[in-house]
């Protein structure tokens, strides 16, 4: 199968004692994104996020909203995104961001087929309630994506645990509650809700949301197996950061991390 496994490489890098980094890109968010998600990999991402362009992103801030926006006003759609993918050997495994609208216009299986086809092995779908997902999650193994879920500070612990039983490829803890963006410093809840993940799960426990830099990077990752970094790599680009300027902002978080 083309594309690499998710839980299966973040197990490993994370066993031999590496805290894992997942950088965010919108797909389709300039002409040379495709060299942006490269340079990410080359940097020391140990998996790349890839957001699919939605008009409605109910859980992205206002940078991820503008690089979503921006790509759609370029025509990108879900099928040109992935592709772009299709063409691409990556060396690390990637993990789609999507909206569940995208998913069911397509139909589970179909969208399933989709990514696994263009190498895509892990899917994030927030919007999706636990309780609604169990097609998708179906689905989604058998065409052989990974379906990561989502759990927030507020989330109880009995809906923890079934979270984290149900989350294959890592379980993605939320730093706070809103939506993705930078922030001037991260919440005690972070901390907070990666001790109660570890506790639940030996699968990789990753920390997203608010995440602004190496210092935030470094203090979510304690008591985590790792972070994902969306927004602050995403300005960047808007701003006209070239693919090899993006990945040295991944470097300087990914050194951060391995000096702890």
């Amino acid at each position: 199968m083309k594309g690499l496994p998710v839980e299966a490489v973040l197990r490993a890098a994370r066993d031999k004692g590496r805290k894992l980094l997942v950088p965010y890109v919108t797909g389709g968010l300039r002409d040379d994104w495709v060299a942006i998600l490269s340079s990410m990999a080359d940097a020391g991402a140990d998996a790349i996020e890839v957001g699919l362009p939605f008009s409605d992103p109910m859980m992205d801030g206002p940078t991820i909203q503008e690089a979503s926006l921006q790509a759609l006003q370029r025509g990108t759609t879900p099928t040109s995104v992935l592709n772009e993918l299709r063409s691409l050997e990556a060396p690390v495994p990637l993990v789609v961001m999507t909206y569940c609208n995208l998913v069911l216009r397509a139909g589970t299986k179909r969208f399933a087929a989709q990514l696994a086809g263009a190498g895509v092995r892990g899917a994030i779908v927030p919007d999706l309630p636990l309780e609604e997902s169990a097609e998708w999650e179906a689905d989604a193994a058998a065409g052989g994506v990974e379906t990561v879920l989502l759990a927030a500070p507020v989330t109880p612990d009995y809906r923890l645990a079934v979270i984290c039983e149900h989350s294959h490829g890592f379980v993605y803890g939320v730093n706070l509650m809103g939506v993705t963006g930078e922030r001037d410093s991260l919440s005690t809840s972070s901390s907070v809700l990666a001790k109660r993940m570890k506790a639940a799960t030996d699968k990789p426990v990753l920390m997203g949301f608010g995440i602004t830099g190496p210092t935030q990077a470094v203090a979510a990752a304690e008591h985590s197996d790792g972070v994902v970094v969306g927004a602050a790599l995403m300005r960047a680009a808007l701003k006209g950061a070239s693919p090899t300027e993006v990945g040295d902002l991944v470097a300087t978080i990914r050194a951060a991390l391995d000096r702890g």
